[in-house]
This record gives structure tokens, C-alpha cells and sequence, in this order.
């Protein structure tokens, strides 16, 4: 092989590489921004379903897959956060109108972490899934 063939095959590989970097680093910035404007609909949800216009809020995500299923909590009464009771509701679905669907949630006693044994006055229960203990 002569210095041209060498030079061509590592121009080619790099070229290739910085592509493949330059798709990832796209796939990457258009899927944050995609959650981002899901968690401001999520927190918008919460206001609209509780009449309440608070800003510390809690924001837990599906981790365990690719759903588009939180779980917002925030106190029913102002104050600190998880200094009163506090409304948790699940947002599943897509954006529309600025809000997202809400098929269930819980209340929780004031400083108490999201666990399944504090959960009380359970509404709805999407897809199947229980939301308080039995």
C-alpha cells in the first residue's frame, strides 16, 4: 500500500466516525428537549388538576423503559416541600394543548418518601397497575 491509499482509508474511517458522532450528538439533543417539553406539560398538568400554581414540585420518571409515564407530587397547602400532604398524580400520553392525561395518583402524609405503603385515597389505576397497597 502507498501513502495515498493510507491517508484515503484513515480521511474515510474519521469521516465516518465524526458522523456518527455528529447523529448521535443530534439524536441526543432532540430526545432531552423532547422530555424537557413533556416535564413542562407534566407541571402544567399538575396546576391545571389542583388549582394550585406551585413551583416545587417533584418530578419522578419512568426509568425502567421508554414510557412517557411521571409522577408529579406537590403539597396540597403551601409551604415547604413535603411539609404538608401532598397530591401525587400519574401523567402518561402525549402533549396536547399544553397538558398531558392523568389517569390516577395518591395522596401522601406530609415527610414521607413515595412508597406504596403511605399511599392513601388511590383514584384510577392505569393499565392495570395498582397504585396503593391492598
Amino acid at each position: 500500500m502507498n501513502r495515498s491509499s493510507v491517508w484515503l482509508a484513515e480521511t474515510t474511517i474519521l469521516l465516518l466516525v465524526g458522523a456518527l458522532l455528529a447523529v448521535a450528538t443530534v439524536n441526543v439533543v432532540f430526545r432531552q428537549t423532547h422530555i424537557n417539553h413533556r416535564l413542562v406539560a407534566d407541571l402544567r398538568t399538575w396546576s391545571a388538576y389542583t388549582g394550585r400554581d406551585y413551583h416545587n414540585l417533584s418530578v419522578s420518571q419512568d426509568t425502567r423503559g421508554l414510557s412517557t409515564r411521571e409522577v408529579v407530587c406537590g403539597n396540597t397547602a403551601p409551604g415547604a416541600p413535603k411539609a404538608h400532604t401532598q397530591l401525587c398524580l400519574v401523567i402518561t400520553g402525549p402533549v396536547s394543548h399544553g397538558r398531558r392525561s392523568v389517569p390516577g395518583g395518591w395522596y401522601l402524609p406530609p415527610r414521607v418518601e413515595n412508597l406504596t405503603r403511605y399511599r392513601y385515597a388511590c383514584f384510577g389505576a392505569p393499565k392495570g397497575q395498582s397504585l396503593c397497597r391492598r
